[in-house]
């Protein structure tokens, strides 16, 4: 009777944290219009060893961005050390999108898009995120849409500087 009650409990919260692992996401999204053409914006998004040199969240990006790549980038939340995690480039589009895809399934992953669009007075930026898993129930990620903004805001301005030269 014991042995059936345990197996039983042990059943539901074997369920219940399967439900939270596929139930629990979070979308993180913002945008700026930087008054460059897409291919400007482009070359300093891609050029991996020039974040260290601009970019407030990603902070350091190891690797080669290319299609079914991976990279090793180290993120930067405040008040915290800084963490290295790893994604593969799942899509890349010249000028259009960067998409990096890591964690681990069902704990926590993230679906990062970095999205170009040409517009008036320039190229529209996306940030657009998607993390899933058990562990986004649990993790305060307020500060992730204000640093991405921020993320975009230093994109912006290494790109006036590089494009004004």
């Amino acid at each position: 009777m014991l042995r059936s009650l345990f197996l039983w409990s042990f059943g539901l919260a074997v369920l219940a944290v399967a439900l939270l692992a596929f139930t629990g996401k979070k979308t993180f999204h913002v945008e700026i219009v930087i008054p460059a053409p897409p291919a400007a914006v482009w070359a300093v998004l891609t050029d991996a060893r020039g974040y260290a040199d601009w970019n407030p969240v990603f902070t350091h990006v190891a690797g080669e961005f290319r299609q079914g790549a991976t990279v090793k980038t180290t993120v930067k939340e405040p008040g915290k050390p800084e963490v290295a995690i790893e994604s593969e480039i799942v899509r890349l589009v010249p000028e259009g999108e960067l998409n990096q895809f890591g964690g681990i399934r069902g704990f926590i992953t993230f679906d990062h898009r970095w999205l170009l669009e040409a517009a008036e007075g320039g190229t529209k930026v996306t940030q657009h995120e998607v993390d899933r898993g058990f562990w986004v129930w649990f993790w305060d990620s307020d500060w992730v849409e204000p640093a991405y903004r921020k993320a975009n805001i230093a994109l912006r301005n290494r790109v006036l500087e590089r494009h004004r030269k």
